[in-house]
């Protein structure tokens, strides 16, 4: 545009500022337009997701819903609105780039198909797969009689054998249920993805998406063939073509990443793009011979190397844009393509009821009976069947190569559209009632042989030996049994707790010295000990990633390689205590369920949870609050924790996180530009901090005040005072409800050395204050100039939680949560900046 009337301007530069329309479709520079609609697309998708995630609805729903809204059913209608934002002559660029988000993202669903998963269950994989693909293939194909003479003289559609309509249809209805990451996510969330029902929906999906894959480029290629001849050569072409990737292009592809170092360290930048190179490639060739450019990429993904979890981290380079952006306008751009105005009449309402009943009923029923022929209960098999008919986006994908092979009219892809929502829609609620969290668990213990399926009884023999194992809330017994919630920000300080619970050097008579300066005798003590039996659990937040729903499904070969695992079962050993680890991924809001339905089945005498070191309840080593106990996050998890009264909990609060190694430097200082010095005088000018070499020694303060938490608390500060080296000091308020128990004859009864435990009783009106005052005096220093050489003290507070003042606390704001989570006499002792020492918080369970 010229603002005046001298040809020889340059075309004008100034955009919005001399006038012109920024929503003006301009084929020389397309992108203005491009971001007005991806960023529309974008925010409207976000806004439908975010009350539909609160129904655990997939994206795709949203996506497709955003779509419909912004096309011609809803704001299409607005005069101008279609011509301003979506003209027709900007469609292609935005079709383009959908489309290579497309080719993408099959390449991902290739790398995360698990193939050695589906050859491990093939029997059952094949069994559900068929009889879910069978059934809905044949009614498929006889609706598609009627539909192809209601709608195939319609605007739009190519005009195509019966053979290969009914054959597309057929596919359309039985298509396999959800990608392989959104099936992981939605068992997941549904707790469902380590039963047997998440097992066999999963491999039953692997083998669904081969077949599904191979009978849709059947079907595109017999459309797009002029001739049967032409279509057999089109297949020949892609099994020929498939042959040479698997055993030309994958040794080749697999050597250069394993020569360069790949595989081992991670892909790098240029190991990106030779895979995208490739995966491209292959989309180019399968495009050029008459198959959907998908294929290819989809190929690609199947032949990337799974070493070291090689493909896991190529997702994780391509995720964000492949999801954040460029899957979300493939799907958006259905919506668009779909006209719910055509839907107009009751005949065409009819086949919309014919095509959601057959996709949905018959694929449950399939796979309902292929399950129950497999041993499963009814109510199991009806669970899988409801997975397997759940369509989504790959339903999708199939109906926009109809469309764009014009084997589907605009009409006939809306009924399928909606054919989609709706079955995607009722998935999760119709799971959810099907297989609820009780049923869950009462079939697990059937399976087990715990429990009579008709009454739900617990069998006799084993209800007297569960009666026997877990008695410490009431009759204060050893913990033989422990589950630890293992966290990387406090490894430390929870591996040395868990010291005190190792057998050490007493599996044999060993002499053991008293600590304490003022005691000079040493004792010999005989102590019998058992190994604790000790299981720990890792919990990582599951985010909105295919990455992380990869790592939940292959959850076993992560734990294998976890380095926090494997850190807590090699420290384990030399502390010996049987150990072993796990790792879980799950949504945050799960965490404690987890914790907790873990200890009901190692039947845990404790359950230890260290408390946060970051502030965050996910494992991260980002701090992110200023005081990490009173994070509100952390403690309302906390207090979800205690709020269960089946199991012995103990929160454990370890003493100042920001740990300094001894004559280490503040972070800025160290900063400071200093005089460049040689590497063997560097320790001399305390240019390397090291940790000096000196006795380890524990000890113990507890504040005895009665009560089930200070009972189960004293049995567990006893167990702990026979590892060596370790005393501890009682004290017991005479004012209280303990005052009708004799501490020290409890001592005396359970422990030999009594040498090393110190009871003193105490009459005090604040007993919180008074024991605080009390364990400021306890607290042991670091002795660096000892007769008998170094020694550093290791300080532990055992606290009950039911404790609180008779007169109250006041306290206010986040103090008041504290209190409420920890109790009375923990929250004081937490608010004392000078008590150098670790906390352990300890809470019986319930005797009833």
């Amino acid at each position: 545009m010229n603002s005046t009337g001298d040809g020889n301007r340059a075309p004008s530069q100034g955009g919005v500022l001399e006038g012109s329309n920024p929503s003006h479709y301009n084929p020389t520079d397309p992108l203005t337009i491009f971001i007005i609609q991806a960023g529309l697309i974008l925010i409207l998708c976000h806004l439908l997701h975010w009350p539909l995630s609160k129904i655990r609805q997939p994206r795709v729903i949203a996506e497709v819903i955003g779509g419909i809204l912004l096309g011609p059913s809803v704001m299409g209608r607005i005069p101008g609105f279609k011509n301003a934002i979506f003209p027709d002559a900007s469609i292609p660029n935005l079709t383009l780039v959908a489309n290579i988000g497309l080719v993408l993202y099959l390449f991902s669903i290739g790398l995360e198909t698990d193939v050695p998963f589906l050859l491990k269950n093939w029997r059952v994989a094949t069994s559900v797969a068929v009889g879910g693909l069978v059934l809905p293939f044949a009614v498929g194909c006889g609706l598609a009689w009627g539909i192809y003479h209601q709608f195939a003289n319609e605007p739009g559609v190519q005009p195509i054998a019966f053979s290969t309509y009914m054959l597309f249809v057929g596919v359309a209805i039985a298509i396999t249920p959800q990608a392989f990451p959104v099936l992981c996510r939605i068992l997941t969330e549904l707790k469902l993805l380590e039963t047997s029902v998440g097992v066999i929906t999963l491999s039953a999906g692997v083998a669904n998406d081969v077949v599904g894959w191979v009978l849709l480029a059947l079907c595109v290629a017999l459309a797009n063939a002029g001739t049967g001849l032409t279509a057999l050569w089109i297949l020949l072409c892609c099994l020929g073509y498939m042959l040479f990737l698997m055993y030309a292009v994958k040794p080749v592809l697999t050597w250069i990443l394993r020569r360069t170092g790949n595989i081992d360290n991670g892909p790098s930048q240029s190991a990106i793009g030779l895979v995208l190179l490739v995966a491209l490639g292959s989309a180019f060739f399968t495009a050029i011979i008459g198959v959907h450019a998908i294929f290819g990429g989809f190929m690609v993904g199947l032949i990337l190397p799974r070493e070291r979890n090689f493909n896991v981290k190529v997702i994780e380079k391509l995720e964000d844009l492949i999801g954040a952006i460029l899957l979300p306008l493939y799907f958006t751009l259905s919506g668009l393509k779909t006209n719910i105005g055509l839907l107009d009449n009751g005949i065409t309402w009819g086949y919309v009821f014919a095509v959601t009943f057959s996709a949905f009923f018959t694929k449950i029923l399939g796979a309902t009976l292929a399950s129950r022929l497999n041993g499963m209960v009814w109510r199991e098999s009806l669970t899988i069947g409801a997975l397997m008919s759940c369509k989504g986006l790959v339903e999708l994908i199939v109906l926009n190569i109809g469309l764009q092979a014009k084997i589907l009219s605009t009409r006939t892809f809306t009924i399928f559209v909606v054919m989609a929502l709706l079955t995607t829609f009722a998935t999760t609620p119709l799971v959810s009632w099907l297989y609820p969290p009780w049923y869950q668990k009462k079939i697990a213990a059937w399976k087990r042989g715990e429990i009579d399926w008709d009454t739900g009884a617990t069998l006799s023999h084993l209800a007297t030996a569960n009666r026997s194992t877990l008695n410490m809330g009431a009759g204060m017994s050893r913990v033989n049994s422990m589950l630890v919630y293992l966290r990387l920000d406090n490894m430390p300080d929870t591996l040395n707790l868990l010291y005190l619970f190792g057998m050490g050097n007493d599996a044999k008579k060993e002499t053991t010295e008293a600590i304490d300066s003022k005691e000079a005798k040493s004792s010999v003590t005989p102590v019998n000990k058992k190994t604790v039996r000790t299981h720990g659990m890792r919990l990582l937040q599951l985010g909105d990633r295919d990455s992380n729903v990869l790592t939940a499904s292959q959850v076993d070969d992560y734990t294998r390689n976890d380095s926090v695992v494997n850190i807590f079962r090699t420290v384990g050993q030399f502390l010996k205590i049987a150990v072993s680890g796990e790792v879980a991924v799950m949504p945050q809001h799960r965490f404690a369920e987890a914790l907790l339905a873990k200890a009901s089945d190692t039947t845990s005498d404790l359950l230890l949870v260290p408390w946060t070191g970051t502030g965050a309840i996910s494992d991260s080593s980002t701090e992110t609050a200023d005081d990490k106990v009173l994070s509100a996050s952390y403690l309302q998890f906390a207090s979800t924790l205690l709020a269960s009264n089946d199991h012995n909990i103990a929160l454990f609060l370890p003493h100042n996180p920001k740990r300094m190694l001894p004559n280490e430097e503040p972070s800025a200082k160290r900063l400071e530009l200093t005089r460049a010095q040689s590497f063997k005088s560097l320790p001399q000018q305390g240019g390397i901090p090291s940790i000096p070499v000196m006795d380890k020694s524990y000890h113990i303060f507890f504040p005895f005040f009665g009560g089930a938490d200070d009972e189960v608390a004293l049995s567990l500060v006893i167990q702990l005072c026979e590892a060596s080296h370790t005393t501890a000091t009682i004290m017991q308020f005479t004012d209280s409800s303990a005052a009708g128990l004799d501490v020290a004859s409890v001592v005396s009864s359970k422990h030999r050395d009594t040498g090393k435990i110190t009871v003193d009783k105490f009459h005090a009106d604040k007993g919180a204050e008074a024991a605080l005052s009390r364990a400021l005096s306890e607290v042991r220093k670091d002795d660096n100039d000892g007769s008998r050489g170094k020694t550093s003290w290791y300080n532990l507070v055992v606290l009950g939680r039911s404790h609180h003042e008779a007169e109250g606390s006041s306290s206010s704001g986040s103090d008041t949560d504290a209190r409420h989570c920890l109790g009375d006499t923990a929250a004081t002792f937490i608010a004392s900046s000078d008590l150098n020492a670790n906390i352990l918080v300890v809470q019986a369970r319930s005797t009833q």
